[in-house]
């Protein structure tokens, strides 16, 4: 019996750009499904705005049905009130992928950059070209935002599939947590 692919939505949230990245894993295969953004900033109402998130974003999971959701963590700037529409923005996409029933995972962007380049201060550019390699699409989008939303979906396989998640079932928390469910492997001097 074959298991079924796993399918995850990558968020880079924004009231101006939103990206969006969808890939599949099946079989250790990692497919490319859609990377896109959307234009929020086009509309001058900013409840409405957060409502045209929140529709795509559920449009998308109804659309591809993925089995994991992640989101970019906000990064901490000087601006306030960019860091609250900013805010605004990643609540409202949360609250459509949980309203869906999927589970959220958040990644920073350092770390984001630093599972796809090996580097955390890898600028866009970077980014978007090491995804390229990595799921041989040629296309170079309009925004960085896409490719941003497809390198946290990335981010997220890569870490689904890391020593610690692999352990034990249900994966694990922390070291503490595979010391826990792995005594076997402790070697003691």
């Amino acid at each position: 019996m074959q298991k079924a692919p796993k399918i995850i939505l990558g968020i880079d949230p924004g009231t101006i750009v939103m990206g969006y990245g969808l890939i599949t894993v099946k079989g250790g295969q990692v497919t490319l499904l859609e990377l896109g953004v959307l234009k929020p900033g086009k509309i001058k109402d900013s409840y409405k705005k957060l409502q045209l998130i929140f529709n795509t974003v559920s449009g998308l999971i109804t659309k591809y049905q993925p089995t994991d959701f992640a989101i970019e963590a906000p990064f901490f700037g000087k601006n306030v009130q960019s860091m609250l529409k900013l805010g605004r923005a990643q609540g409202v996409a949360i609250a459509a992928a949980m309203r869906h029933g999927l589970e959220v995972t958040e990644y920073s962007p350092k770390k984001v950059k630093q599972s796809i380049t090996g580097n955390g201060n890898a600028d866009k550019e970077q980014v978007m070209k090491m995804l390229q390699s990595l799921l041989s699409f040629k296309e170079t989008p309009k925004q960085y935002d896409a490719t941003d939303a497809l390198a946290v979906a990335m981010c997220h396989h890569f870490q689904s599939n890391s020593v610690l998640t692999k352990a034990g079932s249900g994966g694990t928390k922390g070291w503490d947590d595979f010391i826990k469910k792995n005594p076997g492997r402790i070697i003691k001097k």
